[in-house]
């Protein structure tokens, strides 16, 4: 299986790029969430590329070895990720490609689904519905969202989720498939800050009520194939959520819930999210 690492410059940050399977192979660009890194994928890309699936997945801007940005500012979505995959695919000449979208990674692919459809031909949302769908799901993703509003605190989350050896983060994000690599990646200089800042740029309370959406792409349609995944083990993302998706996307919708799974299905269930994505991009690869 070719295996290839790129770095590639992009929206004024080196970004970190693992490329795998036929260059001349349809394409699907893979975007992972918080705490992550493109590692996340690791154990379903095999599968992909044995299906005749080019996968690129990159580190998004300040998790794994892409650099950090300098201010919190620049990880708003529609600053910073949003046109850092627009110039990827342009320097690795994807014309077109399946999007799939985990965790924060989500609502980028929402805002890239919604913005550039002649650039995609499916998506698939992991865990993470529609930022409308989202904020309309009720009091339940309100209860489940309590450490969003923790990680406004500057400083203080960051001194928190640190202490007595990453404690409280090894609690709270105890399902995670990695954990001991996650937190190795984020005990290096600034990059818990600079995850943490795709929660203070995008999901701040005083956004949330002072605008729709999370100040990326708000109400926008989707129309291209769209794929909603949530898992019967999620404890940060109520399930109201995905399924209420389904109406700001006008083109084929179809919902799957995986059991047995956390909110890390790539790994926890990496054979069956292999298959619905290969069924998915299967059933639509002709789409316009």
């Amino acid at each position: 299986m070719r295996i290839v690492t790129h770095t590639i410059p992009a929206n004024g940050l080196n970004h970190f790029i693992r490329d795998s399977g036929d260059i001349s192979a349809p394409a699907v660009i893979l975007l992972h969430g918080f705490p992550d890194s493109s590692a996340v994928w690791r154990q379903m890309t095999p599968r992909l590329v044995a299906e005749g699936i080019r996968v690129i997945a990159p580190d998004l801007r300040g998790f794994g070895a892409t650099d950090m940005a300098p201010r919190k500012a620049d990880y708003e979505i529609n600053v910073g990720a949003i046109p850092d995959m627009l110039e990827i695919m342009q320097a690795l000449d994807i014309e077109r490609a399946h999007l799939v979208g985990h965790d924060f990674g989500s609502p980028v692919a929402w805002g890239l689904a919604a913005r550039h459809p002649d650039l995609f031909v499916t998506l698939t949302a992991i865990s993470v519905g529609h930022v409308r769908a989202f904020l309309k799901a009720g009091p339940e993703q309100l209860r489940m969202s309590w450490y969003i509003l923790f990680h406004q605190l500057r400083g203080i989350c960051e001194a928190a989720y640190r202490f007595n050896s990453w404690g409280l983060f090894r609690r709270h994000w105890s399902p995670h498939g990695d954990i001991d690599a996650v937190i190795a990646n984020l005990s290096r200089p600034g990059r818990l800050t600079a995850g943490l800042d795709w929660y203070r740029a995008n999901i701040s309370l005083a956004r949330m009520i002072r605008q729709p959406g999370f100040g990326a792409f708000g109400d926008e349609i989707v129309r291209i194939p769209t794929l909603g995944i949530w898992s019967g083990g999620e404890k940060y993302l109520s399930e109201k959520q995905m399924i209420g998706s389904a109406e700001y996307v006008k083109a084929p919708w179809r919902y799957e819930r995986i059991e047995d799974a956390s909110h890390w299905i790539p790994y926890d269930a990496p054979e069956k999210l292999s298959s619905l994505l290969i069924e998915h991009w299967q059933t639509h690869q002709g789409s316009d």
